[in-house]
């Protein structure tokens, strides 16, 4: 590309030719939707690199990779979000520009993305028709036509939700359906996916899988990314792999294994998904007892050196338990104890005095500054450490803390001086988590600590929690990951409405046990 103002996008070689915003192709047609030679580079980190990637209208193409594989980066160029460096975009053959997500949109593609992009203070017909108000009137928006036409989006997709509850009150379950029947009220002709299921139920990734067959079968172009590989065998019609901003594998879902996709996405075997745990359980640590008059809860209890984990459907509460021990939430009369002393914990900094630390389930937005570097990011919960008496902060202590901890969980950055924003998502999990290590913290709460991350990312991570457990520190493991929940606890506690309703060890459970609890079915008759 040359250095004029054109050389950050991506340009025709003849504008007569060119496919304007405004020429989507027609469902009817095979549409195909073609990158050739895309590259991308950011400071310090080259994304992508000579990528080519083939979409066809009809046929759900899976995109897999570690996190920073350059995934995100290449659905974001297709977007309009980010521009390419070099390289061409095709749509039916015929060169496009894509200069902004509105450009994105007339030309008939439409993205969700892994964070969600709602307004939270916004109900959800309101969210559902931002930007498209205009299909309604030049004038005052009909807000009852507007709120009917979001109930049948919603009901396409099998969801029964109020449009007219603000989207703050969701659960993080029902955002992601509200971000699915956005993308598809657009009719678009290309839907990019990025983890679309990470925060969805069983019966709801049915119901989005029972969707995308109907928009695949109508001619639709899918692309669809995720890290959990049993998905992309059950949805996919053909694979590409990225490892470091290249592809290393393009072919059809059915020629391929589980273990040769793993294989290519890590540039090497894993050998067990889960690693063997050996128990190191010490003296009891924390035992938070529900509140006097509640006789349908039990008590939680976590030993030192213990992985307790907590089950539940969504919804459950375990989340909001979980905020109330760390005095994020107020409390709802349990009595909370450490090393057998009783404490009160009523804000996260006094959680954070007591070693207590927690990894929460947004870290987008309770996990991480993103706007500021990895060091700054790992290093706010020392920063009375590192202070000297008029308040200054020693930058070189600083940097010597946080290194130790970038190296040690192999986190992906040019420098601890880039911006946590940049990273990928998994890079950021280790950044949250390695906040609470430079603090030494004696217990940690995991909330939902793999979803999102690569097979890779996710084998570190596990070996992580193993080590911390060897190391003495008690983990509280929250996950809707039964088979994870199952490997990695001791012990696992499981919720019901609010209420801790079974205690089970892990090694002689199993998952059909824990959702029978779940679902609140107590003595294997009616709940």
């Amino acid at each position: 590309m040359s250095s004029s103002s054109s050389s950050n996008r991506l340009i025709a070689s003849d504008a007569s030719e060119a496919v304007r915003p405004g020429d989507s192709p027609g469902r009817n047609s095979r549409s195909s939707l073609v990158l050739e030679n895309i590259s991308k580079t950011f400071p310090g980190v080259q994304a992508l690199k000579n990528v080519f990637f083939e979409v066809k209208g009809g046929e759900v193409h899976a995109l897999i990779g570690e996190n920073g594989a350059g995934k995100s980066t290449l659905l974001k160029i297709l977007s309009g979000a980010h521009q390419a460096d070099a390289g061409v975009i095709r749509i039916n053959g015929r060169q496009v520009v894509i200069e902004d997500p509105r450009a994105a949109r007339k030309l008939g593609i439409a993205i969700i993305y892994q964070e969600l992009m709602l307004v939270p203070w916004l109900n959800v017909a309101h969210n559902l028709y931002l930007g498209r108000e205009t299909h309604f009137s030049r004038g005052l928006l009909p807000l009852q036509r507007m709120v009917a036409g979001a109930r049948d989006e919603l009901q396409k997709i099998g969801i029964d939700l109020d449009p007219t509850v603000p989207v703050a009150e969701l659960g993080m379950a029902e955002q992601q359906m509200v971000e699915i029947a956005r993308a598809l009220i657009e009719n678009a002709q290309f839907l990019l996916m990025d983890e679309p299921t990470a925060s969805l139920t069983e019966r709801e990734i049915e119901i989005l899988f029972e969707k995308i067959k109907v928009l695949r079968d109508s001619g639709v172009a899918i692309v669809y990314i995720s890290h959990r590989l049993e998905e992309i065998q059950k949805i996919a019609d053909r694979v590409t792999v990225l490892r470091d901003g290249e592809v290393v594998h393009s072919g059809a879902v059915a020629d391929a294994t589980m273990s040769d996709l793993i294989s290519k996405m890590v540039g090497r075997p894993i050998s067990s998904h889960f690693p063997a745990r050996t128990p190191a359980k010490g003296q009891e640590l924390l035992r938070v007892e529900p509140s006097p008059g509640n006789t349908r809860s039990r008590a939680v209890v976590v030993h030192a050196g213990e992985v307790v984990g907590l089950a539940g459907l969504v919804g459950a509460g375990r989340t909001d338990w979980a905020w109330r021990l760390i005095g994020a939430a107020p409390a709802r009369g349990e009595r909370t104890f450490l090393s057998g002393r009783p404490v009160e914990i009523s804000s996260p900094y006094r959680a954070r005095e007591l070693g207590i630390g927690m990894v929460p389930e947004n870290r987008k937005d309770h996990g991480l500054v993103l706007a500021r570097t990895v060091r700054e990011n790992m290093s706010m919960t020392i920063l009375d450490r590192l202070a000297n008496w008029c308040g200054f902060i020693n930058l070189s202590n600083q940097s010597n803390s946080c290194s130790l901890y970038v190296d040690r969980l192999n986190i992906r950055c040019s420098s601890d001086a880039v911006e946590c924003g940049t990273l990928s998502g998994g890079n950021q999990q280790k950044i949250v988590l390695a906040k609470w290590l430079v603090r030494d913290c004696r217990m940690i709460i995991l909330d939902e600590p793999t979803r999102g991350i690569d097979v890779g990312t996710k084998s570190e991570m596990y070996k992580l929690i193993n080590e911390l457990s060897q190391d003495h520190k008690a983990i509280v493991l929250i996950s809707s990951d039964l088979p994870e929940l199952l490997s990695m606890s001791d012990r696992i506690y499981v919720m019901h409405l609010g209420d801790f309703v079974a205690e089970l060890d892990a090694r002689e459970t199993n998952q059909e046990e824990v959702m029978h609890f779940a679902f609140g079915y107590f003595d294997r008759g009616s709940p």
